[in-house]
């Protein structure tokens, strides 16, 4: 008999959240949040692949017998900056974002025009290999942030859209704000 009512008690199917539910909004609304960090954490990795394979060409710069060992050391240091200078995910504004993309495209067309002068020596299959490849994930940065905004964009609709729900949760749910994007209001 007790095995029956134990086996009664499994069998049972989980009650239904209500949609409208203040449970049902925190749990959609960690999805949301869970997506904005994953397009975050991708978008970052790219980056920080970037930065990294900058880094590699420059060591690779470096062997060479007419290397200007002065600029290259400038370069490396301009490379090594670029992470303190990124925009910050909760903080980022557009002169934050205009900033950190100019320096690194000044470095980038450094690079490009150093190992492409005809007057210099012919660049490495390796550095030419690096080159392509920062070229690659620099073509990515646009598709990140677009797939960026895009998560951030409904997480914060569905802060506006369901506020009341998520202030009675109390906690952090009552202090949450429309996350930065990289697109320009309109």
């Amino acid at each position: 008999m007790l095995l029956l009512v134990a086996l009664a008690a499994c069998n049972r199917t989980p009650k239904a959240l209500d949609p409208a539910s203040a449970t049902a909004a925190k749990q959609q609304l960690e999805v949301l949040r869970d997506s904005v960090n994953i397009r975050w954490s991708e978008m970052i990795a790219s980056d920080d692949a970037k930065i990294t394979a900058t880094n590699q060409m420059l060591n690779e710069l470096e062997r060479w017998p007419a290397a200007d060992k002065q600029q290259l050391q400038q370069l490396t240091q301009a490379n090594n900056r670029l992470k303190k200078l990124r925009y910050q995910q909760y903080t980022m504004q557009s002169t934050q974002i205009d900033q950190y993309d100019t320096a690194q495209d000044s470095l980038l067309t450094v690079l490009r025009t150093m190992t492409s002068r005809p007057d210099g020596p012919a660049p490495s299959s390796t550095v030419l290999n690096t080159l392509d490849t920062i070229g690659q994930y620099d073509g990515q940065v646009v598709g990140y942030r677009v797939k960026y905004d895009q998560a951030a964009k409904k997480f914060n609709n569905y802060i506006q859209l369901h506020q009341a729900e998520l202030q009675s949760l109390g906690g952090k749910y009552k202090q949450l704000a429309p996350l930065p994007l990289f697109e320009l209001p309109e």
